[in-house]
């Protein structure tokens, strides 16, 4: 098992050591995967366009031009040439967009179409047409089609200037085959200065490969924290970023959080060293955490660039607001077999003196976790805060300064969070968990207001209406008190703590009615292939 790390906060160099460097020395340079994909549907655009154009001199060669000149009989070698080079498009994009290949391996696809339509236009322009035609100067198409696919195909230089070397040399080759055939043809100096321009853009071509590769390695490098190096965005929310990442040495993968560096305190106390000290001792804490259903962090630290980062384990699943969101109100008995595990989690915290301070839907992953299903991750300790500190000095604000940034999200907030009362403790937890009960059963928030104020208002002095009344399946009566107890404006009033909502629910509850075996069923009957996420 992998360690948290709790050595003392790092910044990390973004660029590799000499050692790391050797064994991932071709990939620095390539572009990202992600990066690749979006090249790659440019490709799919790249072959439409190609097989339209060609698509429009087939019928200006066969219908058209015949009727505009009075032609009886259509150039039949050129409709043939440009019928193949249509083919060839059309299947070249079924593959890219069909195939199961990785992305970078549809890349040198680009190529082949580069040297298809090289091949088509010189036959077009040394066989189907009388190459004593050609001018000098003449700047032919091919030079087009080159400029064209380095900008589009992200290959190495090395590869695009032998492509395009070998697509401008199509044509005088074509030549040279009309002067075996005993055409009347250009001498050779004439054929290397009407082809000059095309070998000249095949050289320029070389360019934008340079270009891409840069990119590739200064992506990469930006990328790279540490042992681990981001591969997908996989969100972003009020935190900062989340990202797919994998680790250089291990084959497991992993989600990173980049934190925005505003929401540990950095440029609001004007404090960057007292806001990383903050953040090292609340992600050592979050680190020892070990109960199963909090989501595991391996690493963290901070990037050059002033980002604070963590490293967290990755997870296959939803998280619960789309699971509602998608999927309706979740029957009690299944809201009862995720609570107990959210409980687990914040049980342990609290015994810690931790106080999560962000609880949602959105924080709480529901996940298969190998033979399991509907596996409970408590995410996002990123407000997490001792029960002790003094609230006044972290980011707890009063009603009157909430305009100008919140901890937390309106709809889950405690009141002694919104007024901003000094002693906020794992209670306000508490009344989030209440929050999120109350989502699971109904649907819908507490107070569904449009205006965040007057939802802010509405938690500190309206009661709110039991689940009951707007859950779609019955709601038993003693879980209709179970929320409204932890809903109570008045922290005293509610549950002491995770330990104390457990235990009511396993007095009350009786046996689950809802267990892995069912909601393994349930995951393979509506969620047959569950996308990753962090």
């Amino acid at each position: 098992a992998y360690t948290p790390s709790l050595a003392p906060m790092k910044r990390l160099n973004p660029k590799l050591p000499s050692a790391q460097a050797v064994t991932r020395d071709s990939s620095d340079a390539r572009l990202p995967d992600d990066v690749v994909s979006d090249q790659v549907r440019r490709l799919e655009v790249f072959a439409l366009v190609s097989g339209g154009l060609w698509g429009i001199g087939l019928v200006m060669d066969a219908f058209v031009y015949p009727a505009a000149v009075g032609l009886a009989t259509p150039d039949r070698t050129g409709i043939a040439i440009e019928a193949g080079a249509v083919a060839f498009a059309v299947a070249l994009y079924a593959w890219v967009r069909l195939s199961q290949q990785a992305a970078p391996a549809k890349v040198d696809a680009g190529l082949w179409l580069m040297l298809v339509n090289a091949a088509a236009i010189a036959l077009l322009e040394t066989w189907a047409t009388d190459p004593t035609r050609l001018m000098l100067g003449h700047l032919s198409w091919t030079a087009i089609v080159i400029l064209l696919s380095a900008i589009i195909v992200p290959v190495p230089p090395r590869k695009m200037l032998i492509g395009s070397l070998v697509a401008a040399s199509f044509s005088p080759f074509g030549v040279w085959l009309g002067h075996l055939r005993g055409v009347d043809t250009p001498s050779a100096f004439e054929t290397l200065l009407m082809y000059m321009p095309t070998y000249s853009c095949a050289l320029a071509a070389v360019i934008p490969a340079q270009m891409f590769q840069r990119m590739g390695r200064r992506l990469r490098e930006a990328r790279d924290l540490g042992s681990y190096e981001l591969e997908v965005l996989l969100g972003e929310g009020g935190m900062g970023e989340v990202w797919r990442a994998r680790h250089r040495l291990l084959a497991r993968p992993a989600a990173i959080k980049l934190v925005r560096p505003e929401r540990v305190g950095v440029g609001v106390t004007h404090d960057t060293r007292t806001a990383q000290r903050r953040f090292e001792s609340e992600a050592q804490a979050t680190a020892t955490l070990t109960s199963p259903h909090t989501v595991r962090l391996f690493d963290f630290g901070i990037t050059d660039d002033g980002r604070f980062y963590y490293v967290m384990e990755l997870l296959d699943g939803r998280d619960m607001a789309a699971l509602v969101d998608t999927f309706g109100p979740l029957p009690p008995e299944r809201v009862l077999f995720l609570l107990r595990q959210v409980c687990h989690s914040l049980a342990e915290a609290h015994g810690r003196g931790l106080v999560h301070r962000d609880i949602k839907p959105a924080n709480i992953f529901v996940c298969r976790l190998g033979r399991d299903a509907d596996v409970v991750k408590v995410l996002d300790f990123g407000l997490v805060q001792y029960a002790e500190r003094d609230p006044g000095q972290d980011l707890t604000k009063s009603l009157a300064t909430l305009q100008q940034g919140i901890a937390g999200t309106p709809a889950f907030m405690a009141p002694e969070v919104i007024v901003g009362e000094r002693q906020v403790d794992h209670r306000a937890d508490i009344y989030a968990l209440g929050c999120v009960a109350y989502f699971l059963l109904t649907g819908q928030h507490v107070f569904p207001r449009a205006s965040q104020m007057q939802v802010l208002i509405d938690h500190v002095s309206t009661a709110p209406a039991p689940p009951s009344a707007h859950a779609p399946m019955p709601v038993p009566p003693w879980l209709d008190a179970l929320v409204l107890a932890c809903l109570e404006k008045q922290p005293e009033a509610r549950p002491y703590d995770a330990d104390e909502v457990l235990s009511r629910i396993d007095q009350h509850g009786g046996p689950a009615s809802w267990d892995t075996a069912q909601a393994r069923q349930w995951w393979a009957t509506h969620v047959p292939a569950v996308e990753t996420a962090g």
